[in-house]
């Protein structure tokens, strides 16, 4: 199976930056704040509505009819309700499995938070702390939802398959990012003893994982492993006959490549996406099928400054606040990069897009100019996005 695909983001699991409007009267920077700042009354209305406004039936409606076939969910690690403050949201797990079902789509779940933090980002639930690997409570409490998980969704007709955790960070790689620079921590205490994960802890994570999904789901749904920022490095790893149907998840953003020194415009992005994103996925195919879970066509080029990876006025850079090329010329940009992305994911197994929408007006706030790259809704309307029909 080839997978065209979108990321429901923002609507299980929230995300600050797309759709600020939701943490108005609070200075909470994540999911873990917000329940503390808020009454219960006011933090359950909030949630409820925003969900059951924010996907409906009519998006996989849509969503089938943009070409698409699969959607990526991401969950939290209350996704049950079990875990106080946070309200579980398996209801709406539910719905989206009968509409996926309903309309001809099939379902990616993806454990996008952990109890104690996996990366320390804010889309982890928790900025700046990342001491999910440090406490056998924590791994096997992750380990139980992902049974439960599989035990309630792995015979359905929907389930593509399951995602153990997004984005976990290798112990080189937290030290490398500056994680805490950029997601400050709000209680230093608590961040205290934070740091990335062991390559030996994770990988007896993902086996475990393996195992206890396996047990509710068949070999013909896939057990998805992301690459912790670290894709070349998995050749050895949970290899047939023993392992079946195992699918490695890339994450793959152009303010990344930025990042690490591609220069910032339409010819250097071209050279990075070559030079980099089509062997590495061609070579990676020989021992897994390999997806690029998460991308988009955001780029500092169209905001028209450097973002410094994607930084935001949420993070506290000053972005633009006038468009820097005009509507024709970002056309171009954006369809010759998009173009290029996609062909480095058709040397795999193809792609989810992150994400489905955002909430955030970027013509009349200041600061989002060319954040609207971020939304798949926008960039297929706009003509950003080559038809996948």
């Amino acid at each position: 199976m080839r997978i065209k695909g979108v990321n429901l983001g923002n609507w299980l699991v929230l995300e600050k930056w797309m759709n600020p409007a939701l943490f108005y009267g609070t200075d909470a920077q994540d999911e873990y704040d917000l329940p503390r700042q808020l009454s219960k009354e006011v933090y359950e209305a909030r949630i409820m509505i925003h969900r059951s406004e924010y996907i409906c039936e009519r998006d996989f409606v849509t969503i089938k009819s943009m070409g698409m076939n699969t959607v990526r969910i991401p969950v939290p690690f209350f996704v049950f309700g079990d875990v106080e403050p946070y309200i579980g949201c398996v209801n709406e797990l539910d719905k989206a499995f009968n509409w996926a079902e309903r309309y001809g789509l099939k379902i990616l779940i993806d454990l996008h938070t952990v109890p104690g933090g996996q990366n320390g980002f804010d889309n982890g639930g928790i900025s700046g702390v990342c001491k999910w690997s440090r406490s056998s409570e924590n791994l096997e409490f992750s380990l139980h939802v992902l049974e439960r998980l599989a035990q309630r969704y792995g015979s359905r007709e929907g389930l593509f398959g399951i995602q153990p955790v997004n984005e976990p960070i290798l112990d080189y790689m937290w030290d490398g990012m500056g994680v805490q620079n950029r997601y400050k921590p709000r209680d230093p205490e608590m961040a205290e003893g934070s740091g990335g994960i062991s390559r030996d802890l994770l990988r007896w994570f993902y086996t475990e994982a393996y195992h206890r999904i396996r047990q509710y789901m068949n070999e013909d749904k896939a057990v998805v492993l992301h690459d912790a920022f670290d894709l070349m490095s998995w050749k050895d790893f949970m290899r047939e006959p023993e392992y079946k149907n195992v699918w490695l998840d890339t994450h793959q953003y152009l303010m990344t490549a930025e990042s690490m020194g591609c220069e910032q415009t339409v010819p250097g992005y071209l050279r990075f996406i070559a030079d980099n994103y089509y062997w590495q996925i061609e070579e990676m195919e020989h021992y897994f099928p390999v997806v690029c879970g998460e991308w988009c066509l955001f780029n500092s080029l169209v905001v028209g400054r450097d973002t410094k990876g994607g930084q935001s006025v949420l993070n506290g850079l000053e972005n633009t606040s006038v468009e820097s090329v005009s509507d024709e010329e970002k056309r171009d940009i954006y369809s010759v990069i998009a173009a290029a992305q996609l062909a480095a994911w058709n040397k795999g197994h193809g792609y989810f897009f992150w994400s489905y929408k955002l909430m955030i007006d970027t013509v009349n706030t200041n600061g989002w100019v060319g954040w609207d790259a971020w939304d798949f809704g926008r960039c297929s309307d706009l003509g950003w996005f080559p038809s996948q029909k």
